[in-house]
């Protein structure tokens, strides 16, 4: 009599487990659909996942167990090439997109998308950073930031300090045995960064600033559960100390102008810019605003050029045709610089054809910001589906630099395919495109290229475990964060 009764038991728990998922995923169509009227006929195809979670669960999962691809793939399997499939992601009604045609329309439309980033993101960013502000004010304080991180002349003027400290890096870390190798890069990157926008190299305030970014990053792409114990929670906490940090920089930076006052000088750096800048009426930035534009440029300005250098390296030792070709052109510079010139100039920079193709197809085969976001302002019709006011828009772009269409062999990595090569609008999005490409993405190719120009002159790397497992969250990385060792060339060559 057991074992029918175990039978029948073990039956009746998978019917009530389907039937509730059954009743969960109507439960979210009908939320969701039934204010729509006729257009819920022209959604784009898909499903809401799970009761309340979505297909968060599923997202979570393929990412967690290394196989990132299959959340996305998992679409195209049930409902075909379609490029937008409907879905409910970080609790709202969504279309993730992933072909390059509505994903290239919908980033350079900003009358009828605005932002539209997770809780996580907009809180944790502040909600006068970029992520949180649109139209005039937008364009407003991209103009004031444009000139002081991308212009000819900063580029130019951030080149020697660039060169110094990847210098003094690279022999330190030589030097140290056995380190996290993309730790130290990040921490790196955050001294430039730092430098540039703050004027600041406080070893202290480094410190503190660069392991709460730490947190404050892995809380980005999390759901925003503040309760103990969860990723969103302590990256809150990492927030509250930026800012608590911050606002004590600028209370000193105001009580110094005010001494010194006509003998402060002209801007130092972006905490100045923003500090002076009015607009047409005369309003200055509050504090809250230069803070929040401070904390974003600041994380945005370290994350990737730090993953992508360190990728970068990995890739080419993991190949050596194209890390010999690297080293070659690096060569061939180096000897062509004048002997009364000090170090690299932006005409070097420029002539370094193929470690530009290099960092490319990192950039391609990593994608280190694998989603951007936005949401409909109206009812807005793409490729024959409608995309309903309100609701957000996952721009995958993950999904597009990995399409074997756009990209044969996609997994491999192969910087020759840049030669001569143009991708097709909306096909390479590494820094997001139209009026909210990344505005540190040039800067952040001129570190990168620096930082590989000096690498592949004079050093080696040796991981400690080049089969370590592969994170995807909140950004592709080495589970060891690369730990290795850094060995200086017995026969360097020189730069």
């Amino acid at each position: 009599m057991e074992e029918p009764s175990l039978a029948f038991a073990t039956t009746t728990l998978v019917v009530a487990v389907l039937l509730i998922t059954w009743i969960g995923k109507h439960a979210n169509k009908y939320l969701y659909e039934r204010n729509l009227g006729e257009t819920k006929d022209y959604l784009p195809p898909g499903d809401y996942g799970l009761p309340i979670i979505g297909n968060m669960w599923s997202f979570l999962l393929s990412f967690m167990f290394g196989d990132p691809e299959s959340f996305t793939s998992r679409f195209v399997k049930r409902f075909g090439r379609a490029g937008m499939y409907k879905a409910l992601m970080y609790g709202s009604p969504s279309v993730i997109v992933t072909a390059p045609e509505p994903c290239r329309r919908i980033l350079f439309d900003d009358e009828r998308f605005c932002p539209g980033w997770p809780t996580s993101t907009q809180v944790l960013m502040g909600k006068h950073s970029f992520v949180g502000i649109f139209d005039e004010q937008h364009r407003f304080l991209r103009r004031l930031t444009a000139a002081p991180v991308t212009g000819h002349e900063a580029l130019s003027l951030y080149i020697p300090y660039i060169e110094q400290k990847v210098k003094s890096a690279l022999e330190q870390w030589s030097k140290m045995g056995e380190i996290e190798f993309l730790t130290e890069i990040r921490k790196l990157t955050f001294k430039i960064i730092m430098y540039i926008f703050l004027s600041s190299e406080s070893e202290r305030v480094v410190d503190v600033l660069e392991k709460e970014y730490t947190h404050l990053n892995h809380g980005l792409r999390a759901m925003a559960i503040n309760i103990p114990g969860f990723v969103y929670h302590r990256a809150r906490k990492a927030r509250v100390n930026l800012v608590t940090t911050l606002q004590s920089v600028l209370d000193e930076r105001r009580r110094k102008r005010s001494v010194e006052g006509k003998n402060y000088g002209k801007k130092k750096d972006m905490m100045d810019g923003l500090m002076e800048i009015e607009d047409e009426s005369g309003r200055k930035l509050r504090d809250e605003e230069i803070i929040d534009i401070l904390i974003m440029y600041l994380n945005a300005g370290h994350e990737s050029s730090a993953h992508i250098a360190m990728w970068s390296v990995v890739l080419l030792q993991q190949h050596p045709e194209f890390l010999e070709k690297a080293r070659k052109e690096q060569e061939e510079i180096s000897k062509r610089i004048p002997p009364t010139q000090e170090g690299l100039t932006l005409k070097e920079y420029r002539q370094m054809e193929y470690l530009s193709n290099v960092t490319d197809e990192t950039l391609r085969l990593i994608s280190f910001s694998l989603m951007a976001f936005r949401e409909a302002r109206q009812d807005v019709e793409i490729n024959g589906y409608i995309i309903p006011k309100g609701w957000k828009v996952l721009l995958w772009f993950r999904s597009i630099h990995l399409d074997p269409e756009i990209y044969p062999d996609p997994k491999r990595f192969d910087p020759s395919r840049w030669k001569d090569f143009k991708p097709r609008p909306g096909t390479f999005l590494p820094f997001g495109g139209g009026g909210r490409l990344c505005p540190g993405n040039d800067l952040a190719k001129l570190e990168i290229a620096i930082f590989l120009h000096y690498f592949l002159l004079n050093y080696r790397l040796e991981r400690v475990d080049p089969k370590a497992p592969t994170l995807y969250l909140p950004h592709t990385r080495p589970k060891d964060n690369c730990l290795a060792r850094i060995r200086k060339l017995s026969s360097p060559s020189t730069a």
